[in-house]
């Protein structure tokens, strides 16, 4: 029977590569034994087969890290489990840095290893030598050490999961093309093949380069295009042997690693070559591309500064594979958003190796599961949207993703190929005042205004860049008088029908049940109580509702509810992103500024804060939002699109009394953190709940009808609470934080920082970070004890508060800034 095709399955996987088989391995290990992996060609015969085989733990997620963690762990021991051979060696890797700016990036990797458990060493040239001594250091600053990496062979890796995956009961069929999804009621339902359909309540979509053109099959997006890899493979050269670790030149975009006593030498060119822009060959299997070495060359010259020996080693072998990257250089896990029941693990990115043990598990878990164990929101799959999947954009964004391996990982960088992409209504408005754009979910936002005769361009540094100065002004006009935001990037929903009411209010940690006219502020929760997101619920009218929440978030979002509405409800979810522009306008000033154009009474009585009114704008009509995240008196102004650049024109005609400035995010972000606010996927995140982030307020435990993670929540509330959300103030002025520093206890790591930034107002960087202790983190846990952080090796004593020191009303904050 063993060689009769099937006809159905629990779970189809789509793929014989290295995730494929993780995927199927890991299934059988928790107990989901009727699963048939499909592979079109022999098993790795796509990508995995010419992959180097390098695997890094250190990610700047400590989710992702430990995903890695889990694979070095998996790869020593799977011989022993299957009886095949792995090529897993643990022989460590070196980084070393060419400039000042490349050893603070090391710098910060030291400490954001031991803020992940990650054994590291930051060590000299000389010492790098001695591990490394085929390599030239004279130019080099530094180096840092993580003994627990190292390399395995991919074929072979592939081959011991997949015995691990039929020891555990799966069937594996090579030489089976995958042509059709079958798909009922919203949901797959199996694979049509070129041998024949199969039944299945869950497909899984681990096509490697083809996974896009598989997603098309069913109408589901995966955003990935192939560019073109090199390495080469030389013969013996004195001196290396097979203990070398492996060796990461990032300031020369190259790698190295021992091969049979030779070294692979390959990396991650600035400006990469796509490949397969009119579809990738069904039958590229074990197949590689022309040499190219003029592509090659940059990376050529700086291995030949690195390692001198190479002028003179015979080249084996020129590898030119193409592999698939992603648009943001993580790949994409998780159920598609389209369609139930398909999942899928794709877009590696060149880390399949690395990643494909932890990757394989936790897809693994969420399809066993049903949701997410942990939080993966830097390679969920709803992070992308529809029109992330556009070939043409596709193609010039991985031109740039690929050199992001190794390009210098500034603070606050942006990616700058494929743009602008989602424009506002205000977009020529803002850039004809010297907006300085960035980007989120595709569209251009404002970070900060240049002055007249300032160029709005961001010069990145570590220290201060050259926006300071800008922000500082932003800040202050908001702090003082008045500022406007443009923030129609914000993604919006109505939910509406005689049951949307019921249905939000079980989706809501808050209550939500509210009088129409009400906004509420709230969590939508996970069953283990993390937050899936937070967000604003603004009640319209008794059955309608319109839902402001992070423009990163639409697609999760939408999905999160939908997945969550029962089927027979009456409430139906409509985006409404695109129908309105958002237009906060903060500061003291505001109410004076907004009635100078508006007839609506906007007295604390008549315009209570947390209220949403439909107010006249000169001659234009929209919601007005009196809420704030910047800590001062404020509306958000949600503007139908059409009138959105009136209603900003009328805004600066009426607001020049005011001293009323544009602003961008740069000062937002500085404003929310000086107050305290949490941000979703930094402070706020699937692994922390609402009392660990110090939002208890925002929850109704007694709401009738209860709501998603409240049985979580109630023994959180009952627990010692060793995980908290805490503000630290710096106490020098001078350094500049920007997210991911250690923090540290009287000496030993407790949390790391979650998102940092330059308060002005507060004359020193303010920062919110996750603490974590044994013991419970309190108020006297905090005041008992000496608080540092680590800014790239220099540890800066700072003030740790559990509420945000800054009061708008307090002239004691305004001296203590001015001091």
């Amino acid at each position: 029977m063993a060689n009769v095709f099937p006809t159905q399955a629990r779970v189809v996987i789509v793929g014989g590569g290295i995730i494929g088989c993780s995927v199927a391995y890991h299934l059988t290990r928790l107990g989901c034994r009727d699963v048939v992996l499909l592979e079109q060609g022999q098993l790795s015969g796509g990508t995995t087969w010419h992959a180097a085989g390098l695997v890094g733990q250190l990610r700047s997620h400590a989710n992702m890290t430990g995903l890695i963690k889990y694979s070095t762990q998996l790869y020593a021991e799977l011989e022993a489990k299957t009886g095949l051979a792995t090529g897993w060696k643990n022989c460590g890797s070196l980084a070393v840095a060419r400039t000042a700016d490349r050893m603070t990036v090391l710098k910060r990797t030291a400490a954001s290893a031991r803020a992940q458990g990650v054994e590291v060493e930051l060590i000299s040239p000389r010492q790098a030598a001695e591990l490394w001594p085929v390599m030239a250091t004279d130019d080099l600053v530094g180096a840092v050490w993580l003994p627990g990496d190292g390399k395995a062979n991919p074929t072979d890796l592939t081959q011991s999961l997949a015995k691990g995956a039929r020891n555990g009961g799966a069937r594996i069929i090579e030489r089976v093309r995958v042509t059709g999804i079958k798909v009922k009621d919203g949901a797959a339902c199996g694979v049509e093949t070129d041998h024949g359909d199969i039944a299945a309540e869950i497909v899984v979509n681990c096509a490697g380069q083809w996974a896009r053109k598989v997603g098309l099959m069913c109408g589901v997006s995966v955003p990935l295009h192939s560019a073109e890899h090199m390495y080469i493979v030389t013969g013996r050269i004195e001196g290396v042997h097979p203990d070398l670790p492996v060796l990461r030149d990032p300031d020369g975009f190259i790698y190295f690693k021992e091969e049979v006593g030779g070294l692979v030498m390959g990396g991650f060119e600035p400006h990469a070559k796509p490949w397969g822009m009119n579809g990738i060959p069904d039958n590229f299997e074990f197949a590689l591309l022309e040499d190219d070495w003029e592509q090659f060359e940059i990376l050529m010259e700086n291995a030949l500064i690195r390692v001198p020996q190479l002028e003179q080693a015979e080249v084996r072998k020129f590898y030119n594979g193409p592999e698939s990257f992603t648009p943001d250089n993580n790949f994409i896990l998780g159920e598609a958003p389209e369609l139930k029941n398909f999942y899928v693990g794709a877009g590696f990115n060149s880390m399949g190796i690395a990643s494909a043990g932890g990757a394989g598990r936790a897809l693994a878990e969420w399809i066993v599961n049903g949701t997410p164990t942990m939080d993966l929101w830097p390679v969920d799959i709803r992070r992308f949207a529809a029109f992330n999947n556009n070939p043409r954009w596709l193609h010039d964004r991985v031109k740039e993703t690929l050199g992001l391996h190794y390009a210098m990982p500034w603070p606050n960088r942006e990616l700058d190929t494929a743009r602008p992409f989602r424009r506002s209504p205000l977009y020529d408005r803002l850039a004809a005042k010297g907006a300085c754009f960035g980007s989120k979910m595709g569209w251009e936002r404002a970070n900060w205004f240049a002055a007249a005769g300032e160029a709005p361009h961001t010069d990145y540094s570590f220290g201060r860049q050259n926006w300071h100065e800008a922000v500082r002004r932003e800040m202050r006009a908001t702090r003082e008088n008045v500022a406007v935001f443009d923030q129609t990037s914000f993604a919006k929903f109505l939910v509406q029908g005689r049951d949307a009411c019921a249905v939000l209010n079980r989706l809501c940690a808050a209550n939500i049940d509210v009088a129409p006219g009400t906004s509420v502020y709230t969590g939508m929760l996970n069953e283990r109580g993390g937050y899936e997101s937070d967000l604003t619920v603004m009640r319209l009218s008794a059955q309608k509702f319109l839902i402001v929440t992070g423009s990163a978030q639409a697609v999760h979002d939408a999905d999160w509810i939908a997945r969550n509405t029962p089927a027979a409800a009456h409430a139906v979810l409509t985006d409404v992103t695109s129908s309105y522009a958002v237009l906060a306008l903060m500061g003291p000033k505001a109410r004076d500024l907004l009635g100078k154009i508006t007839s609506a009474d906007l007295s604390n009585a008549g315009f209570p804060f947390a209220s949403i009114r439909e107010i006249d704008i000169g001659s234009a009509t929209a919601f007005a939002n009196r809420m704030t995240y910047v800590g001062e008196l404020g509306w958000e102004l949600i503007v139908p699109t059409e009138f959105a650049v009136g209603v900003y024109e009328m805004l600066h005609e009426a607001g020049a009394e005011f001293g009323l400035a544009d602003a961008g995010y740069y000062a937002l972000d500085a404003l929310r953190i000086e107050k305290g606010y949490r941000a979703w996927s930094r402070e706020l995140t699937p692994d922390i709940n609402p009392f660990e982030a110090g939002l208890g307020f925002a929850v109704s435990l007694d709401k009738p009808g209860g709501f998603i993670g409240r049985e979580a929540l109630v023994k959180a509330s009952s627990a010692t609470q060793r995980r908290r959300i805490v503000q630290f103030i710096v106490d020098d002025a001078e350094p500049m934080l920007w997210g991911g520093e250690l923090i540290l206890r009287d000496g030993k790591p407790v949390g790391d920082v979650r998102s940092a930034a330059y308060g002005h107002t507060l004359g020193r960087s303010v920062a919110l970070g996750l603490v974590e202790a044994p013991q419970r983190v309190d108020k006297d846990f905090l005041a008992g004890a000496r608080f540092e952080i680590d800014l790239a090796g220099t540890r800066y004593a700072a003030t740790p508060h559990l509420r945000s020191p800054y009061d708008p009303k307090s002239e004691r904050v305004k001296a203590d800034a001015a001091s």
